[in-house]
């Protein structure tokens, strides 16, 4: 069985700037064709490899598209918005129709990754591929040795403890009595590293995720994105079959405490 036969109006609206229902309405009104034959069924199924045209303009269902956003603040991360906020849609520069990897939550900046491509998302998404994401946390208060070590052998949040993570305090600065903390986690549940720090009694007042898997920020400002290389995309698909682990062995960006 085809896992990938889709209906034919959900592939025009994945892969255009059509809505669903603008196209359920070019294929009534017969402007539609797949494999040179005019389809005017809403319930006609496809698979990636039909061949789509709509008024005789072909849609290219087979072009992958792979971004990485160095997300700003105060936009979501979702691909529309019913109360009008930003989202990191805006920020890509492509007629593609992406969508972002997870999401980082409303004022959390940094890495994000968006693509097209339902099985790359999915892999990467899944907890299986035990992928590292690392963040910068500006917390409002100084951690001790203690807390440190409660934080990378994991916490109880939401009613589970959380798997072990690395930690390194990056800054203190005792007269404002707040903290800089490099933090790296396996896991990519919902406002997971606030709550962990929330656990501890630490309020996260700004938070930054500086890497994925083996992609980092470089040079793209708040705001700037750019296509992701065949190579990246290769290398995060090698990292998430090898379960995060690059040639079967754990990679350590940075020494835990």
């Amino acid at each position: 069985m085809n896992t990938n036969l889709k209906r034919l109006q959900k592939r025009i609206a994945e892969q255009s700037d059509y809505s669903r229902r603008k196209a359920e309405e070019l294929i009534i009104e017969g402007k539609v064709s797949v494999n040179g034959k005019i389809i005017q069924e809403l319930g006609y199924k496809v698979t990636d490899k039909d061949k789509i045209e709509i008024e005789g303009v072909a849609l290219n269902t087979n072009e992958k598209k792979y971004f990485i956003l160095n997300k700003p603040e105060k936009c979501v991360s979702t691909v529309s918005d019913d109360k009008g906020r930003k989202t990191v849609i805006d920020f890509i520069k492509t007629k593609a129709k992406v969508y972002p990897i997870g999401r980082l939550d409303y004022d959390t900046t940094g890495i994000l990754l968006l693509t097209n491509d339902g099985d790359f998302a999915n892999l990467l998404m899944h907890p299986s591929s035990n992928i590292e994401k690392v963040y910068s946390a500006k917390i409002d208060g100084i951690m001790t040795l203690a807390d440190i070590k409660e934080l990378k052998q994991g916490v109880v949040i939401d009613g589970y403890k959380t798997k072990e993570c690395r930690v390194k305090v990056r800054k203190v600065n005792n007269k404002s009595n707040t903290s800089i903390i490099e933090i790296g986690i396996n896991e990519g549940r919902n406002h997971q590293v606030k709550k962990m720090f929330k656990a501890l009694g630490f309020n996260v007042l700004k938070l930054d995720r500086i890497r994925y898997g083996i992609l980092t920020i470089e040079n793209l400002k708040r705001g700037e994105s750019k296509e992701l290389s065949k190579k990246d995309v290769s290398r995060l698909y090698v990292l998430a079959n090898n379960k995060g682990n690059r040639n079967g062995k754990e990679e350590k960006r940075f020494k835990a405490i």
